[in-house]
């Protein structure tokens, strides 16, 4: 099974798979839309964002416009993000193993690295709402390989797919 390879196969099968990456990446890019919208991608945000706003305990009637996540909005969000990261590195990584053009250990490192980061990123972001804001330095950081990672395996897969012919 291993010698079969993504632009070998039938026509309406790659438009499938180009279909389902398509949509995926549009999904995905729309998460990373939402977190710029809270964030602004700065770690002062991210924090914030956790952690709540500082008031001024001079102003009485003062309105943090962020609270504290309780508990249970960490585990809840932890939980639909470990989850959803898991099937879409799973779909990814599965297709992006019959890709033709990265081999060995950078296609081994590109499948396994989102898994691995996804751990890393929610649970750093517990360590940032109970441990030390610092964490948001390691949440950043795994959350850009895992990005990093889907980009560069979803470029590759949508080449093949699309542009690379059997000679």
């Amino acid at each position: 099974m291993e010698n079969k390879k993504l632009f070998l196969l039938d026509k309406k099968l790659k438009q499938f798979l180009l279909a389902f990456i398509i949509t995926l990446t549009f999904g995905v890019s729309i998460g990373l839309s939402y977190l710029y919208y809270t964030t602004k991608y700065l770690p002062s945000q991210a924090v914030e964002r956790y952690n709540g706003s500082e008031v001024n305990e001079a102003e009485e009637f003062d309105i943090p416009e962020n609270y504290p996540k309780p508990v249970s909005e960490l585990f809840i969000t932890t939980h639909n993000h470990v989850l959803v990261f898991s099937f879409i590195f799973f779909f990814v990584g599965g297709i992006f193993y019959f890709n033709s053009i990265v081999n060995g250990r950078i296609k081994q490192f590109l499948i396994i690295e989102p898994f691995i980061s996804t751990i890393i990123s929610f649970s750093s972001l517990w360590g940032v709402r109970f441990l030390h804001p610092g964490f948001v330095y390691v949440m950043a950081l795994s959350s850009s390989l895992i990005y990093i990672s889907f980009f560069v395996m979803i470029s590759i897969i949508i080449y093949e797919l699309k542009f690379k012919k059997n000679n």
